[in-house]
């Protein structure tokens, strides 16, 4: 479990991060504050893993927090300007989330954190039990007011953009969902899945095979589906299955 903490001046921005952090089953919220410098000793004390912090804030930056933090955290950055991201890198954010941050963004940068810990009981040759596996689901915005669905990495075949909709074709179920095609594609492990055309991300395991500018793919229950490939995404495509072989 990943202990997080979140320094936001606003307090409303802190609320939608503490949502984030709990629809998130390896990331535990042991604290939060609008008041960066009352941060500084509950992070120095208290065993703090991660945390979201904001940059402009009227007592102290969250650059100069960087600064005193030293390395003692992992610390993705929120925040509405852009033009902070080199400051941030410089001093190894883990990622750097523009407002308004959609819960797709916030699990990537989370699941970057993870896979970051992960990577480092592997190199001191600990168990991988102590880390978390890693999210083999998302939860996604229905058409349906206030519902959200959850849906296996495992169970889709393919996803189709159809403008402010994205459809998940699962077997010979196809749900509808609130959400951009840019934002899912930042949300899905790359080693799973790949976006071949504007409208189309497809399921690497589903791949039966490529014949010239379709992929052809077979579905659970042996039926198979020919998507086209789009020419902006021909090349990438192409060059991820020679990695693959």
């Amino acid at each position: 479990m990943i202990n997080c903490y979140i320094i936001d001046d606003e307090q409303h921005a802190i609320d939608l991060l503490t949502g984030y952090v709990q629809r998130t089953p390896f990331l535990k919220l042991v604290g939060s504050t609008t008041e960066a410098l009352d941060a500084i000793k509950v992070i120095s004390n208290e065993k703090v893993d991660l945390v979201f912090l904001d940059i402009h804030m009227p007592s102290i930056s969250g650059i100069d927090l960087l600064k005193i933090f030293n390395n003692h955290t992992k610390v993705v950055l929120t925040t509405a300007y852009s033009e902070y991201a080199m400051d941030g890198y410089e001093h190894d954010v883990v990622d750097y989330l523009l407002k308004p941050i959609t819960y797709q963004r916030f699990l990537k940068a989370a699941q970057k954190t993870l896979n970051m810990f992960q990577t480092m009981y592997v190199s001191k040759g600990e168990s991988s039990e102590k880390a978390e596996p890693e999210v083999n689901y998302l939860f996604v915005k229905s058409e349906h007011k206030g519902k959200q669905i959850k849906i296996n990495f495992n169970d889709i075949d393919y996803i189709e953009g159809l403008k402010n909709y994205v459809a998940f074709h699962c077997d010979k179920e196809k749900i509808l969902a609130l959400l951009k095609m840019k934002d899912l594609e930042q949300s899905l492990p790359p080693r799973q899945f790949a976006r071949i055309h504007n409208s189309f991300i497809i399921s690497l395991n589903r791949i039966v095979s490529v014949d010239g500018n379709q992929v052809i793919l077979r579905k659970p229950d042996q039926q198979t589906v020919a998507l086209p490939i789009g020419i902006t995404f021909k090349q990438p495509f192409f060059d991820m299955i020679k990695l693959n072989k």
